[in-house]
């Protein structure tokens, strides 16, 4: 039998945005070249994702070409807005992904502001609230989102952030991804979620296209569910560790261009695909080797484990 094979790869400049496309895209140790390197967090430094704010479906960031980087961002309702890649020589402020402490680069003048209004509180010199808000990307996030976020990006992935050490070998590090470095999911298995989805009672939401599980890559050729007993593949030139499960989380709910919620996927997944308490759609990749991956590349199963029972 013929080999499953790529049919899309998809990257995500800024965590919880909408991104690209690409017909090819660069494996670094970390994930795909240019994926979640930046993320918004609160003032408390927390990441902010469209689990607490769903119209973040609705913003996308596209990388700028050039050696420079950047990215430039738009969202309904703002003028697109160029972002360049943050001096790392400004410094680095302590940031939290999912209780993890990550130092990060600010992109914006919202950090400074801070610092600004807190000296000027106690006495010292200070600034003016809103000074420096032209061409903010901090400023430009709060304003749409109405409310107080900061973007930072991920300077040095290969020392910023290590995988969880349970599913990770020493010096495997990962981007701002919810935890690992890469998501495979299969088409087959989004046909197969989606003929049960059309046997429940929230049939009238589906069939929901694969955005809604926002992985790097989709393969198509396997069988439904093939997925779960990987545990190393080859696609193209590039070999993988498949780690754990994708466990999902609201955001699936969401549909990625008009930010509404539903009670699909997860009241599915949570009847057919509940194992070990999470809901599990993907399988979590951490790349062996470096390279690039094209759309059409052969995958490969190198090793198989005995998939996981549902609960």
């Amino acid at each position: 039998m013929p080999l499953p094979v790529v049919s899309s790869l998809h990257i995500h400049p800024v965590k919880s945005l909408g991104g690209s496309s690409p017909a090819q895209a660069v494996v670094e140790p970390w994930g795909l070249a240019g994926d979640r390197r930046w993320m918004l967090v609160d003032t408390a430094g927390k990441a902010v994702t469209q689990r607490q704010y769903a119209r973040l479906a609705l913003a996308s960031a596209d990388p700028l070409p050039g050696p420079g980087g950047g990215l430039r961002v738009s969202a309904p309702g703002r003028e697109p807005l160029t972002v360049a890649v943050p001096d790392p020589g400004r410094g680095t402020v302590p940031v939290d992904i999912f209780g993890t402490k990550v130092e990060a680069v600010p992109a914006g003048t919202g950090a400074e502001r801070d610092s600004e209004r807190d000296a000027d509180a106690a006495g010292g010199p200070g600034g003016e609230p809103g000074v420096g808000d032209a061409g903010d990307p901090d400023a430009w996030f709060s304003a749409y989102l109405d409310a107080d976020v900061r973007l930072v990006h991920m300077d040095d992935p290969a020392h910023r952030r290590p995988v969880n050490p349970k599913y990770a070998r020493p010096g495997d590090t990962v981007n701002f991804a919810d935890g690992y470095p890469l998501l495979a999911t299969t088409t087959a298995s989004l046909d197969a979620l989606n003929a049960l989805i059309a046997r429940g009672d929230h049939a009238e939401e589906g069939p929901l296209p694969m955005e809604r599980f926002r992985p790097t890559v989709v393969v198509e050729g396997t069988a439904p569910w093939d997925e779960d007993g990987w545990t190393r593949l080859a696609i193209g030139d590039v070999t993988f560790r498949a780690v754990k499960q994708c466990g999902r989380c609201v955001v699936t709910t969401t549909d990625q261009r008009t930010a509404v919620r539903g009670k699909e996927p997860l009241r599915t997944l949570g009847r057919h695909r509940r194992f070990g308490g999470k809901l599990a759609f993907g399988m979590l990749l951490v790349p062996e080797t470096t390279g690039t991956l094209r759309v059409g590349d052969p995958v490969e199963i190198l090793e198989r484990r005995e998939p996981p029972t549902h609960a």
